[in-house]
């Protein structure tokens, strides 16, 4: 579950501000979505245990209950695919040729969905650290339950970003992503997050494993059964 800015500042009792110092200065995991900050209650949740802060009642209480994944990462990753010694210039083609096989979409479809992300500002990058972003449409979109994209991109220099990097480390590493319903892009976007804060999704990225071993190690994740918010340390 994601939360915003007010809620995880009144989960905390302080202010905004306060928020944006946290993230700054003690590495408050955040996630940058259209402009927004977005935090995982889990990864919060976790932030906080370990320096000691105790949130008040309320959105970073263990939830009751969690909804099934709906979307298995391996799946669509298998649709989207492992690109690699990518140059700069070659993203937004390959962004475009991944949209183009994007399943159970009608042609018309797939091409206005080309034309978005071609546009000026029409992929937001979403770095998340260690070299890894998130990028994925800027704009809604609402393909249908069976339609929806993961692919990564490995790149051979860091993309340009308006601001370096928290942890001085180059963006070069690309999990692009288009999910099938908004619902869906916070879920994707919250798992993709969780994989890559640590594990051996990331470890085996970073170390130029096979395509084999990169999904077979997104699968393991997807099986993975889901940890009592209270244990959920990874």
């Amino acid at each position: 579950m994601y939360l915003n800015l007010v809620q995880i500042a009144e989960s905390f009792g302080v202010s905004e501000n306060v928020i944006e110092d946290w993230i700054r200065s003690e590495g408050l995991p955040h996630v940058p979505e259209r402009g927004r900050l977005l935090f995982d209650r889990a990864q919060v949740a976790n932030w906080a245990a370990a320096r000691g802060l105790a949130a008040q009642a309320g959105f970073l209480a263990p939830a009751a209950s969690t909804q099934a994944t709906s979307w298995p990462l391996e799946t669509l990753l298998r649709q989207g695919g492992i690109w690699r010694n990518l140059p700069l210039a070659e993203i937004t083609p390959t962004l475009v040729r991944i949209v183009e096989t994007l399943p159970a979409t009608a042609p018309a479809v797939r091409q206005l969905v080309a034309q978005r992300i071609k546009a000026p500002s029409g992929v937001t990058l979403a770095p998340v650290g260690g070299g890894f972003a998130l990028p994925h449409p800027s704009a809604r979109i609402a393909l249908g339950r069976d339609s929806g994209t993961v692919a990564l991109l490995l790149l051979n220099e860091p993309v340009p970003t308006p601001e370096p990097a928290v942890d001085g480390l180059g963006v070069t590493k690309l999990f692009f992503f288009i999910a099938p319903s908004p619902r869906a892009h916070l879920d994707i976007l919250g798992r993709l997050s969780r994989l890559l804060s640590r594990g051996p999704v990331r470890d085996l990225v970073n170390q130029g494993a096979s395509d084999a071993e990169i999904l077979n190690a997104v699968a393991a994740a997807d099986a993975a059964p889901a940890l009592p918010r209270s244990e959920n340390k990874s």
